[in-house]
């Protein structure tokens, strides 16, 4: 098993990064790879994702939402395996820091070697900057879900 961990720091106040990020189907305006979210319950989402022209298809079931807390996942059907935490943690009132912790099991010698020569990591950090500007420019939450599980 991989695992990775980078953070941003976002100009927003808590509460607008988790409610942004509570809004899974906006994902692929700001995650490299990431086609489609379908939000199917409370806490189950079905995702398609096309790195480097390898598409899949996979169901990741949230296990912790703690209202501008953190945001827990894994994979429970589908061609991907992997498991998740973002946390949010306010710096001061308009600035707050996004940690992503990601574990996932690479498939295949391509993703082995795109692993081992830091692909993964490149990516979230990618993924988080465009994370920050996305927030940042609009400056308020598409939407929010502020259930607990």
């Amino acid at each position: 098993m991989s695992h990775v961990e980078e953070y941003v720091e976002v100009n927003v106040p808590v509460r607008t990064a988790y409610n942004q990020w509570t809004q899974f189907e906006d994902f692929p305006v700001f995650m490299e790879g990431v086609e489609r979210i379908v939000q199917r319950t409370d806490t189950l989402t079905h995702w398609v994702t096309n790195v480097n022209g390898v598409q899949r298809e996979f169901d990741a079931q949230i296990t912790e939402q703690l209202p501008d807390r953190r945001v827990a996942w894994m994979t429970v059907d589908g061609e991907a395996r992997q498991a998740g935490l973002v946390t949010f943690q306010p710096i001061d009132a308009t600035t707050t820091k996004v940690v992503l912790h990601m574990n996932w099991v690479p498939e295949g010698l391509a993703e082995a070697a795109a692993d081992k020569l830091g692909f993964v990591k490149r990516q979230v950090a990618g993924d988080l900057q465009r994370f920050k500007l996305f927030i940042e420019e609009r400056g308020t939450e598409t939407g929010a879900w502020r259930g607990e599980v």
